[in-house]
């Protein structure tokens, strides 16, 4: 890496991640538009907006798995274009469909996960051990994933993406199936990720989630970022002073009763 490359990369690891003029369109159809977004080292940003807004074709564009059809996303200072693989290292992505190798066993699947990472064994059983207690799956991890309950499954998923300890985890829906008490872990645990520096990238449609852990909120509507910043911030731009965000979410979606 040159000089310049290097200084480059250092003015940006602020910005752990960037969109510069991100779109994407399907068959004539804009389903992300002009999204420029800077989201910061050891930062829980919340990501929200109705169904089919485009939060999820979002996610899936800042990961490399849809090519965005203009613009760009960049990463720890390095476009993910050309750097896909060192990138891909240092993250992790938590679907909203907990799609699962079904034939293999719990620990199979955790295994295949610690092999593509290459995970030192000490770290991955420790690691492993932490995560299965945290969502209460000890025990549970010698049987066949397609005998798992959905709930199940979105916990082994999450195990499994969180185990390598990634710089970014990105979650569509996280909590989805889960129970009370792991929803409350899980909450616990991305929020202590950000004070280790890690960054947290997450959609959801339970509002009270986003108004608890966030520390900046994105609002998207038809594509569309309206508006961005902490909860004051919005409220601020939408002219209601105390609203709760989901109150808040409604008037910058424009689906509340009030309109200025």
């Amino acid at each position: 890496m040159d000089t310049v490359e290097q200084t480059t990369n250092m003015m940006h690891e602020e910005h752990v991640i960037e969109t510069h003029h991100l779109s994407k369109s399907f068959n004539g159809f804009m389903a992300v538009k002009d999204l420029n977004l800077k989201v910061n080292k050891g930062e829980l940003y919340a990501f929200l907006g109705p169904n089919g807004s485009g939060k999820s074709t979002t996610i899936k564009m800042l990961i490399g798995l849809l090519e965005p059809s203009s613009g760009g996303v960049s990463m720890f200072g390095q476009s993910l274009v050309d750097h896909a693989i060192d990138i891909k290292c240092r993250i992790a992505y938590i679907p909203d469909t907990p799609n699962t190798l079904g034939k293999l066993t719990g620990d199979e699947y955790l295994d295949f996960y610690a092999s593509i990472f290459k995970m030192d064994k000490a770290v991955y059983e420790a690691k492993k051990h932490e995560l299965l207690s945290l969502f209460e799956l000890e025990g549970k991890t010698n049987q066949l994933i397609e005998g798992y309950s959905h709930g199940m499954r979105q916990k082994i998923v999450l195990v499994a993406g969180l185990m390598h300890e990634p710089d970014i985890i990105f979650l569509d829906e996280p909590t989805v199936g889960l129970d009370p008490l792991s929803t409350r872990n899980l909450k616990a645990y991305l929020k202590h990720q950000t004070t280790l520096g890690k960054t947290v990238f997450l959609t959801t449609h339970i509002l009270e989630i986003a108004e608890q852990l966030a520390d900046r909120i994105g609002i998207v509507h038809n594509g569309v970022l309206k508006a961005e910043g902490t909860l004051d911030n919005l409220r601020a731009l939408s002219h209601l002073e105390n609203a709760t965000l989901e109150d808040v979410f409604l008037k910058l979606t424009e689906r509340g009763e009030a309109h200025d």
